[in-house]
C-alpha cells in the first residue's frame, strides 16, 4: 500500500501553517504567540493551526510549567520543507533580495541545526572540492580520510556521530538550488563553528551572520567568502 501523502500535504498545503512550519525550520522551539506573530493570525486562530500540525504529526509540543514550546517534530519534516521549497517557483526577489532580512537569509541562515544558503553551499562545495567529502549515492556524502581529518582537527569527532539515515546528507538549498550539507555533521558543524566565535546566530529569525573572526578562517581553511558579492561577511 502507498504512503498517504494526501494527510501531511493538505496540512503543509494551508498558508497559515506553511508560514509557521518555515518559521521553526532554524530548530528551535516557540511559542504559540510567535508563531502567530510569523503567521500573521490571531492567538486562538494560531492555537487551532498547531493543534493539527501536532495531530497530524508534523509538529512536536513542549511544555515548561503553563508554557507550550512548538517545534518541528523531525527532521523529516524539516526536509520536506525544505524540498517543497526548492520546488516551488523562483522567486523573483531572489535576484536581487531588496529587504536587509532577505538578503541575510539568503547570504546565510540555519536550516534545521546545519548552514544554509549562500554560505552553506560554498562551504559543502569547498569540501567537496577539497575531497574531504565526496557525494554519494541515496544523497548522502562520504568522509574521506582527510576530511576526518580536517574535522577533527577543526574539533568535530566524525567517528562519534551516529545516524540511521547516514552521518552527512545532502540537502538541496532552496535559495541556491544546489547542495549544502546536513545530516549530524552538518549540525555539528554548525555548532563547532558558532562555539569558536565564526558563526552568531541571529535571536529571532533563522538568519546567521559571520563575524569577522569567521571571515578569516572561512577564507584560510575553505577559501571561502561572501564578500565577492560585495557585501562584507562580517
Amino acid at each position: 500500500m502507498d504512503a498517504n501523502i494526501a494527510s501531511p500535504a493538505a496540512l503543509i498545503g494551508d498558508p497559515t501553517r506553511a508560514a509557521m512550519l518555515q518559521a521553526l525550520q532554524d530548530g528551535r522551539a516557540q511559542p504559540a504567540s510567535a508563531l502567530a506573530w510569523a503567521a500573521g493570525v490571531t492567538a486562538q486562530a494560531a492555537s487551532n493551526h498547531l493543534a493539527k500540525l501536532v495531530d497530524g504529526g508534523l509538529l512536536a509540543v513542549e511544555r515548561e510549567g503553563r508554557h507550550r514550546y512548538y517545534r518541528l517534530a523531525s527532521a523529516e519534516v524539516a526536509h520536506a520543507i525544505e524540498a517543497l521549497s526548492a520546488l516551488a517557483a523562483p522567486v523573483r526577489s531572489l535576484e536581487i533580495p531588496r529587504s536587509p532580512k532577505a538578503r541575510a537569509l539568503r547570504d546565510a541562515r540555519c536550516c534545521y541545526g546545519h548552514l544554509a544558503g549562500r554560505l552553506g553551499v560554498r562551504v559543502c562545495e569547498a569540501l567537496v572540492d577539497r575531497d574531504l567529502i565526496r557525494p554519494a549515492d541515496g544523497k548522502l556524502y562520504d568522509v574521506t580520510a582527510e576530511g576526518r581529518r580536517w574535522f577533527e582537527d577543526l574539533g568535530v569527532a566524525v567517528d562519534s556521530l551516529r545516524s540511521p539515515r547516514g552521518i552527512a546528507r545532502q540537502c538541496l538549498d532552496w535559495t541556491e538550488r544546489r547542495h549544502h550539507l546536513a545530516g549530524p555533521l552538518g549540525v555539528k558543524l554548525l555548532e563547532t563553528m558558532t562555539a569558536r566565535g565564526w558563526l552568531a546566530l541571529e535571536a529571532k529569525g533563522r538568519a546567521v551572520r559571520v563575524t569577522a573572526e569567521g571571515a578569516l578562517a572561512l577564507r584560510a581553511r575553505l577559501g571561502v567568502s561572501l564578500e565577492d558579492e560585495g557585501r562584507a561577511a562580517a
